[in-house]
């Protein structure tokens, strides 16, 4: 499971295909509606805000948004109940750890979008997150030469 820092917009079509699952996914897990992966170290995010099932519906919906402006057709009924609720804190580490992380992925997978994001050199957040000073964060299960 991948819930990324990186706007969506960063990502290729197989990428965001993969986010909206993993993060319904994430939903279900925040709802206690599946036993798998609750201690998984991508939600601790999610799970330490003060409001995890508003946060993790905010976080869907810019999904979903980013899927709607390419064309795509993603069923917003999915999508808990929204409302505006603070934004998570993520370190500028974390940020650019991602942004190697994909870009190795989107070598493989798709040139033009790994190009744009190349291109960034303090890639767009998410919406949901705001950038503060810091290393990667301690949560963040890290990946060998080439992530």
């Amino acid at each position: 499971m991948r819930l990324w820092t990186l706007h969506p917009k960063y990502l290729d079509r197989a990428g965001l295909l993969a986010l909206w699952r993993e993060a319904l996914l994430a939903q279900a897990v925040l709802r206690g509606a599946t036993r798998g992966y609750r201690r998984h170290p991508q939600l601790i995010r999610f799970q330490n805000h003060e409001e995890p099932g508003a946060a993790i519906a905010a976080y869907l919906a810019d999904i979903f948004s980013e899927a709607a402006r390419r064309g795509y057709r993603f069923n917003p009924a999915k999508i808990g109940p929204r409302r505006n609720v603070p934004a998570i804190p993520v370190t500028r580490g974390q940020l650019l750890y991602e942004r190697e992380h994909l870009l190795a992925k989107l070598a493989l997978r798709d040139v033009e979008t790994r190009r744009v994001l190349a291109e960034a050199d303090e890639p767009d957040l998410h919406p949901l997150f705001r950038i503060r000073e810091g290393g990667i964060e301690p949560w963040e299960k890290m990946r060998g030469p080439g992530l």
